[in-house]
Order: structure tokens, then C-alpha cells, then sequence
């Protein structure tokens, strides 16, 4: 009898305990062929931090990828355990199970999050791909080492991840490339929409080419014109020809009666291209086999890991205390545009995940002397790259190379200039420098050697004020004192500008000698007088 009440007792209780479930839980989706369960997609405006195992716009296995949610925001899903859940007090929350994906491009796949477009631009871009495999492999292994930081970004902010594959058509993932318009980088920024973004442009670096910089910037630039058209189509082709154009081309569609969505506003061929491009890409990373191509094995996991620099340090011995190849180096750390890496310029670099723990014990273990043979020296006046060189200690050719200095310049006073660091100098670089540094260039002026004839009394100051030159360089040209006083008809070297040098021997401003036949050339140098005094009236 006892045993049959604690038995009814405890049938009471269980009851009590489902009646006082609250009834305002979270929606599930129902589950998928695999399993997945789904809770409810957050807003944009208020995207969760997620993890690698998170699977936005997961797809059943019976699906093509296309199928996928088509809304600008993916859904996100939780992996947190029941048990978490209950230590943490939260046993109201829906409860996700997932299962990791199996590698990066599944995990890309689950978040494809943006509408399909399938026309005959689509299907000839698909063509074109299926027809360079090698050209789609060597572009996707050229990937490797920056696709996970971008889709780590791209779920933290609850963006369509096929945006990650935007740089394949963008630049094939070369952080490198430079285009006609001078746009850099992966996501090819042009130089004032990259500072617009913050990105620092300067001699030292080009944060348009930083893995880590440019991706915040495009992301952020996405999302901007994501908000501004509401429509990922039109977004994209905006980030290719300008939030402007992309404005006026919908207004004037709109005032003809025409629709406005992607297909069917005038744009320019390149722009027209340019979602068709993504899109293939997006449907030949979804099925590789059916487009004659091959996908290199990317792990779900990061590539790269960040390692503080606090003192300056040149490029190749960074490399070699990772004991990372140059090339590889380089390739994470793109922006770094000289062989010195400035600490107060750029205080992190990028080195491969293994590596970061590498160079940071050979650098505390490291005793060979300096850590950079670099530094910068500000040109103090106005000079020829001959002179800074030889006070650098650099021959002319070496110093024109590494500071970037083309023929017949001349370099202008404030120039931060890269010069070999003194044995005995431990000081590095100031942030100001580092972070503004820039090497202003003017034409250098070409003198030509004129010899005209002094007049009764001409003076080096007299010759100097004429000619627009100075005394003391009139001086040096004659081997004479900057005081000194010609004989006439004596002979006055002068090194003047080409034009300068054609007019020296012209009639003076205002001579009658206008309008008569010119009289024959002179073999004779003309003759320079000293100034006339002004007699005083009695």
C-alpha cells in the first residue's frame, strides 16, 4: 500500500512539473532528413556570436544547395547541451542538435542565405569555369589560407556566407592585386573608398591588403549597402559600380515604368557580369562534380592565429623565426609593402596557426643583435635622389628601388624615406611616422649650361636677380665670391631651365624692337648690365 502512494505521489509531481512549463517557448524547426533541428533566425541588427559548428540555412541531403533559405538574414542554430543549459539556468531554451560540418566548403554551403539567379549569364559563366579546372583549383587552394577568418566574420554578423566566395571574383583571392583603377587587394578597394572604411594607406603599409583590415572593411560596406537597397543583388552590383550609379539606374527605371530589381535595371556589362560570376561560383562550390571541377580539402578550423610585434623588425627575419617561408609570410601579411615591419604601424602580423607558438620561443631565444637593419630618415630640404642616397650611405639605384623613386624626380622636404638603421641606432620608428609616412615627388627640373656676356658692372647679385637664380649658386658656377663684381663683356656661366635657356637671349619686355625683321643670330652671349641708379632731382 505504501509502495502504491509514493508511486501516485510521484505521478502528481511529474504532472505539476509539466503544467508549470512555460508556454512561451522558442519555435523549433521541424527536423530534417539528417536530424538538424533548427531555432528561430535572429535579426540582422542583433546577430549571435557563433561557432564552427553553427549551420546557417542548413539544407536537408535531399536538397540541392538552391533550395536553401532565400531571406538576406541565414537562420542560426545553438549547440549548447542540455546539461549546459541547466547549469547555466536556462532550461526554457530551445535546444538544437548539430552535427559539425565536414569541412569549410560544407559549412559554406549550409549558409548560403541569398535568392538564386539563373539565366543565361549564370549558365555561361558556369560554362566558362567548367572549362579552366586548373584555373578553379589553383584559385580555391589560393584561398586556403584566409576563407575561414572570412566565414567566422560573415556568421558573427548573420550575412549570407557565399559571401565568402565574393574575393574569387573580386581578385581570385590574390591579396596582391592591383587593377587598372587602382583598386588593391582581395576585396579591391579603391584608394578613397578604402579610407573611407579606415584603411590606412600610407609608403609603409596598405591596409586595403590586410586579410584582416579589408574584410572588416568590405563587410562592413556590404552591410551599409544591404541596408541601403535591401536587396543583396543590388548590393552586390553597387559594391562593383558605386552605390550612386546603382541609385540613379533604379530611379530612372522606375521613371520609365521598368522594375528595379538586378535583372532588370541598365548597368554596365561589368556589373551585369558580376552577380552571374557569384553565382556560378557559388553553384560549382555547391557541386564541383558537376562542373569538371575539383575543390582542394579546407578544414573547418582556423589557418592563421595573430602574434603582437613590439619592436620593429625586418620582413625576412620575422620569416625565419616563424620558420615560415618568405612567400607564405608575405601571403598573410600582404600589407607590409618594405622590408621592415614597423612596430607602431603595424603591431600584429599573421603567421600560420603552428607557427604563432614557433616564432614568439625564437624570438625570446633570439641573440643575433638588432632586430631590424631598417629605419626611416625625413628629408629635412628639397633634393635630387643622388644626394639623399649618398647621405643615406646607399648607392642611387638601391635607394631609388626600396623607396620607390622614379627617374628625374626630385624629392620634396618632409619625405619619410627608408635608409639603412646606423650600427649604433636602437631607437625605432614613431607612430606619427609609421602611421603617416608618405614620399612627396616633384619633377626634377633639367638646367641646361648658358654663357651670356656681363655688362659695365655687372655684379653675381645683379646676374642672380635677373635669371631668377641665386647669388651664391651663380657664385659656385663661376668660382667666384657671392660679392664679386664681372668685367664687361666678360663671359658669366649659367645653368638655367630648358625654356629659361631659350629666352635668355630675347629682347628685354618692351623694347621697340617688336615689330621690326628680326636681325641675324649673334654668335655673341648676351650682355648683362648692372642696374641704372635713379638720379635724385635737384
Amino acid at each position: 500500500m505504501n509502495g502504491f502512494k509514493t508511486l501516485c505521489l510521484c505521478a502528481l509531481l511529474w504532472l505539476t512539473g509539466c503544467a508549470s512549463t512555460p508556454s512561451n517557448l522558442p519555435a523549433t524547426a521541424a527536423p530534417s532528413n539528417d536530424g538538424l533541428e533548427l531555432s528561430n533566425s535572429p535579426t540582422l541588427g542583433n546577430p549571435p556570436k557563433t561557432s564552427a559548428a553553427s549551420a546557417p540555412g542548413v539544407a536537408s541531403p535531399t536538397q540541392s544547395p538552391k533550395a536553401a533559405p532565400s531571406s538576406g538574414t541565414p537562420s542560426q542554430a545553438s549547440a549548447v547541451s542540455q546539461a549546459e543549459e541547466s547549469s547555466l539556468g536556462t532550461s526554457s531554451r530551445a535546444v538544437a542538435s548539430l552535427s559539425s560540418p565536414r569541412d569549410l566548403w560544407e559549412r559554406i554551403r549550409r549558409g548560403y542565405a541569398m535568392p538564386d539567379l539563373d539565366n543565361g549569364l549564370v549558365h555561361d559563366r558556369e560554362q566558362w569555369y567548367a572549362t579552366r579546372p586548373d584555373y578553379i583549383f589553383r584559385m580555391t587552394e589560393r584561398s586556403k589560407k584566409y576563407l575561414f577568418h572570412i566565414v567566422e566574420e560573415l556568421e558573427l554578423r548573420n550575412m549570407p556566407t557565399e559571401l565568402a566566395l565574393l574575393p574569387f571574383v573580386e581578385s581570385a583571392f590574390n591579396p596582391q592585386a592591383v587593377s587598372s583603377a587602382k583598386a588593391a587587394g582581395m576585396w579591391q578597394f579603391m584608394p578613397a573608398t578604402g579610407r573611407t572604411f579606415e584603411l590606412k594607406q600610407n609608403v609603409f603599409r596598405d591596409d586595403r591588403r590586410d586579410v584582416l583590415a579589408s574584410t572588416r572593411a568590405a563587410l562592413d560596406y556590404l552591410q551599409k549597402l544591404y541596408g541601403m537597397f535591401g536587396d543583396w543583388h543590388l548590393a552586390l552590383a553597387a559594391y562593383n559600380w558605386g552605390e550612386g550609379s546603382v541609385g540613379r539606374a533604379i530611379a530612372k527605371s522606375k521613371r520609365v515604368g521598368q522594375g528595379v530589381a538586378y535583372t532588370d535595371i541598365n548597368m554596365p556589362m561589368e556589373t551585369r557580369l558580376y552577380v552571374p560570376k557569384l553565382q556560378a561560383i557559388k553553384n560549382i562550390v555547391a557541386q564541383p562534380e558537376l562542373f569538371n571541377s575539383r575543390l582542394p580539402d579546407i578544414g573547418n578550423h582556423p589557418y592563421f592565429d595573430t602574434v603582437t610585434i613590439r619592436r620593429d623588425m625586418d620582413v625576412v627575419l620575422a620569416a625565419r623565426l616563424a620558420e615560415v617561408p618568405l612567400d607564405d609570410f608575405k601571403a598573410l601579411n600582404p600589407s607590409v609593402n618594405k622590408p621592415v615591419i614597423l612596430a607602431a604601424g603595424t603591431p600584429q602580423i599573421l603567421l600560420p596557426w603552428d607557427n604563432a607558438k614557433v616564432f614568439q620561443t625564437n624570438l625570446d631565444a633570439y641573440s643575433g643583435g638588432r632586430l631590424a637593419s631598417w629605419t626611416v630618415w625625413v628629408a629635412p630640404t628639397a633634393m635630387r635622389a643622388a644626394d639623399a642616397a649618398k647621405r643615406a650611405g646607399m648607392g642611387e639605384a638601391e635607394f631609388r628601388a626600396i623607396n620607390n623613386i622614379p627617374p628625374r624626380m626630385l624629392i620634396r622636404p618632409g619625405s619619410a624615406l627608408l635608409v639603412p638603421r646606423g650600427a649604433h641606432s636602437g631607437q625605432d620608428v614613431t607612430s606619427h611616422v609609421a602611421d603617416t609616412g608618405q614620399v612627396s615627388l616633384s619633377p626634377e627640373v633639367v638646367l641646361k649650361k648658358v654663357v651670356v656676356r656681363a655688362g659695365r658692372n655687372a655684379s653675381v647679385p645683379a646676374i642672380a636677380a635677373r635669371y631668377k637664380v641665386s647669388a651664391a649658386n651663380v657664385a659656385q658656377w663661376n668660382r667666384v665670391s657671392a660679392s664679386a663684381t664681372f668685367k664687361s663683356t666678360q663671359s658669366v656661366i649659367l645653368y638655367l631651365p630648358q625654356s629659361q635657356a631659350r629666352q635668355s637671349a630675347a629682347p628685354a619686355k618692351g623694347s621697340k624692337a617688336g615689330n621690326k625683321k628680326p636681325a641675324a643670330k649673334s654668335s655673341k652671349p648676351a650682355a648683362v648690365t648692372a642696374p641704372k641708379k635713379k638720379l635724385k632731382k635737384k
